[in-house]
C-alpha cells in the first residue's frame, strides 16, 4: 500500500488508519502564524460509520487505500437483503437493505447496472447512476393564479417518492430524477 503525505488527502480520499479503513469527508490545510503546518481532516469510517477528526502535521505520511470497483446488477430484493449479480462472473452477492441505505435502495430498480466498491473481496460501499427514469403515478391538480409560489407541484412517483414537477406535467408520464437530490431534472426520453 503506498504512503502519502497527509496534507495530500482530499475529499473521497480512502486511508488505512488504526486498524481500519476511512474514507475523507472534509480537509482543510492550516498554516497557522506560529508553528507547523497541519492538515484537519474529517474521516469517516467505512465498515461501521463512526465519524472522527484528525489532524495531520505536513510530514506525517498515511496508508492510501485503492478500492476495486465493480459492476454489478441489481437483481432482487430477499427479506431485509438486496441481491446484486457480477455482470462479468454472474456471482451474486447479498447486501443488507440498512447497510445500502434507505436513501439509495428507493432508486433501485430490476436490472439496474451499480458500481460496488470493494476491499480485498469485501464490498465497502455502493454507487448508483446519477439518475434514474421513474413514472408518475399521481399529481396534483394545477391551481391557477398561484403566482406567489414556486411553479412546480408536488406528484408521486412508481417507487412511492413524493417529487416536484412542473405544473404542465400529468400522471402517466416519466421522469428523470437525481439519485443524489431525489429532485426532478427533466422530463424522460
Amino acid at each position: 500500500m503506498p504512503k502519502i503525505s497527509a496534507t495530500s488527502i482530499k475529499p473521497g480520499t480512502v486511508i488505512e488508519h488504526d486498524g481500519s479503513l476511512w474514507a475523507a469527508v472534509k480537509t482543510s490545510h492550516v498554516k497557522p502564524g506560529k508553528g507547523g503546518a497541519f492538515a484537519q481532516v474529517e474521516l469517516k469510517n467505512l465498515i461501521d460509520g463512526r465519524k472522527l477528526n484528525e489532524r495531520w502535521r505536513s510530514e506525517d505520511k498515511v496508508e492510501q487505500i485503492t478500492l476495486e470497483q465493480k459492476t454489478f446488477a441489481y437483481l432482487y430484493e430477499q427479506g431485509e437483503a438486496l441481491v446484486f449479480m457480477d455482470n462479468v462472473t454472474y456471482e451474486q452477492i447479498e447486501l443488507q437493505k440498512d447497510w445500502v441505505g434507505e436513501d439509495q435502495v428507493r432508486f433501485l430498480q430490476d436490472g439496474m447496472e451499480v458500481k460496488v466498491q470493494l476491499h480485498e473481496e469485501r464490498p465497502i460501499g455502493i454507487a448508483l447512476p446519477d439518475s434514474v427514469v421513474l413514472e408518475i403515478v399521481e399529481a396534483d391538480a394545477v391551481v391557477r393564479n398561484q403566482t406567489a409560489s414556486s411553479s412546480y407541484k408536488p406528484a408521486r412517483a412508481s417507487n412511492g417518492m413524493r417529487i416536484l414537477i412542473p405544473p404542465f406535467m400529468e400522471a402517466g408520464e416519466r421522469v428523470l430524477v437525481s439519485t443524489e437530490t431525489g429532485e426532478y431534472m427533466r422530463r424522460a426520453d
